[in-house]
């Protein structure tokens, strides 16, 4: 089974954006928290899955990682340096705020197995597949 549909992705995708469109045209100003979904990549092999998330500017203590009901999440907040709260800022291209990226994995991830790596703003995440379970039935 693979992780990647591209219904299931313009789907998710689409149901994102909506869910978050109000969120990210928010500002920190007015009280509320800015919202982003960090760039991803996704790619199988016979025996694994390998999630790679941009994550620029953070260190590994301010990255979540869960999987639960069979959902992998990344979640996580960039702050705004306080050496930026006074004064006039003119240019703004960076993002700030809370983020979360959400996948359904397939039911052969191996999810006690996971591994994470974080170097140079990158996030890895392997996912090891399960062996392929089914059963033949006899008919009678």
């Amino acid at each position: 089974m693979s992780l990647y549909s591209r219904d299931w992705e313009n789907n998710v995708t689409r149901m994102f954006d909506d869910f978050t469109k109000d969120l990210r045209r928010s500002n920190t100003r007015s009280g509320r928290v800015n919202t982003f979904a960090p760039l991803m990549d996704i790619h199988e092999n016979d025996n694994e899955f390998f999630v790679s998330t941009e994550l620029p500017g953070l260190s590994k203590d301010q990255i979540n990682i869960d999987i639960h009901d069979n959902n992998l999440v990344i979640s996580g907040e960039t702050k705004k340096d306080k050496k930026y709260e006074e004064g006039n800022t003119h240019i703004q291209e960076r993002r700030y705020g809370s983020f979360t990226r959400s996948i359904l994995l397939p039911p052969n991830v191996k999810a006690d197995d996971v591994t994470a790596k974080f170097e140079n703003g990158l996030l890895e995440l392997t996912l090891p597949k399960s062996a392929p379970t089914g059963k033949k039935i006899t008919i009678e």
